[in-house]
Parts: structure tokens; sequence; C-alpha cells
């Protein structure tokens, strides 16, 4: 198994970074604009990027301020079944690391690469939308 992680350090309590990774305001303005979130476990969040909504990741675990875990059911890329996306959270005076995998790739490909880029785009957009108030979503990106 392959695994993308990512680390990125955001000047904010972990309870506002959480609060980003997990309500539809903060996705919707860090990944994707269009949505149906609930951080509610077992809930199936839905993300569209064009694809009729074809990103869908069961919420299997929620530690606010501290963890969050989802597994991929599904998407227009089969690559990403049944992978699982992490968020770690960690907070010291005042900065909140987030460790970030998206785990059990079954090969490195280019579409694992891609990914690979478009996590640490993901991480920026919710350092810029914690940090000030902006991120830069699916929506708002160049292509």
């Amino acid at each position: 198994m392959h695994h993308i992680e990512h680390m990125q350090y955001i000047k904010a309590p972990a309870s506002i970074v959480y609060e980003a990774l997990t309500t539809e305001e903060g996705l919707g303005a860090v990944w994707t604009n269009k949505l149906v979130v609930k951080p509610e476990v077992g809930f199936v969040n839905e993300f569209d990027f064009n694809d009729n909504y074809g990103t869908r990741m069961e919420v299997k675990e929620l530690r606010p301020g501290r963890r969050i875990l989802w597994e991929c059911l599904g998407d227009v890329d089969p690559e990403w079944t049944g992978t699982a996306v992490s968020f770690d959270l960690r907070e010291q005076n005042g900065v909140t690391t987030v460790d970030m995998k998206h785990l059990n790739w079954q090969a490195v490909t280019d579409g694992f690469r891609s990914c690979n880029y478009n996590w640490a785009m993901f991480l920026f957009s919710l350092k810029t939308y914690v940090e000030n108030g902006k991120g830069m979503n699916y929506q708002q990106r160049k292509w």
C-alpha cells in the first residue's frame, strides 16, 4: 500500500481548524462549494467536482479538535475507492499542526501523483481560509 502524507501549520486553535474540516461552510470554502456534509460519524459526505457528486466519503471517526477520518466509498476515479483520508490535529502555542494522510493506494500512478499535488493545494487553501478568511476551492482554481 502507498500513502500520501502532508503536514501544514496553521496559526489558529485546533477547534477552528477542526470546524473548517467538518462543516459545509469550511469545506465549501476550502475544497468545493458543491457539497453535502455533516459532522456526524456514519454520514456520507458528498463532494462535486463537476462530476455529479462523484466523491463520497463516509465519516468514520470524529474527535473534536483532534482527529477526522473518512473512508472513500466511491469516486469517479476508481483508485480512490477503499482509500481513507485522515486529519490529525495538534495544537501548541496557538499553532495547529495538521497531519493529513490519504491512505491505502494500490499503486503509485499518475492519479496518485496528481492527488498528492492537489492535497497540498487543499492544505494551502485550508491555511488561508482559517488564517485570512478566504480559501481557494475547486471553483476558484485555474485549471
